[in-house]
């Protein structure tokens, strides 16, 4: 059982994200031979890569959270030391959890309205409340990315080892 929740906070992100990506290319290219080949399109096709995208935009926020992908300027962090560095990603960390934890509170407040009036989307007759939950869905993962990379940091200020920065994508 504790493989598979270490599987899991390792490849969640990536199986869902490849899922929702699949989803968006193959719907979109049916839809794009259906417009070009049979002049027809449909509403369903539309939303579907619509709702894909947002979920993979705010999935691939989390994962971004967890390895450390968000774009920043660092310059500065190079002269620091490892006890001085894991502060200031600490710190970003606590900011960043804070912006989070708000945004999660308005986003799930978003969902509830929209389950409270009944709202169904336009094609697919789903209720919309399956669609808003990315954004709190995107937050709550991020919350717990957010709390795994502020445990890590404390472990390497505690030990004085040099902090986990991410995968450098230029050396």
């Amino acid at each position: 059982m504790l493989r598979i929740i270490r599987l899991l906070d390792a490849n969640a992100e990536r199986w869902a994200l490849l899922v929702f990506y699949v989803m968006l290319v193959a719907t979109m290219a049916v839809e794009v031979l259906r417009r070009e080949i049979f002049a027809y399109s449909s509403i369903w096709g539309e939303e579907i890569v619509r709702y894909s995208f947002i979920y993979l935009a705010w999935v691939g926020a989390a994962a971004a959270v967890r390895e450390r992908g968000h774009i920043r300027i660092d310059v500065m962090l190079h002269y620091l030391g490892p006890r001085a560095k894991a502060a200031v990603y600490m710190f970003g960390d606590l900011v960043m959890f804070a912006v989070a934890a708000v945004a999660l509170y308005w986003s799930f407040e978003t969902v509830m309205v929209s389950a409270k009036f009944g709202s169904v989307s336009h094609g697919l007759r789903i209720s919309m409340v399956w669609f808003l939950m990315a954004v709190p869905l995107g937050f709550g993962l991020m919350i717990l990315r957010l709390t795994q990379s502020f445990l890590r940091d404390l472990r390497s200020l505690r030990d004085g080892t040099p902090v986990y920065e991410g995968d450098k994508l230029f050396d």
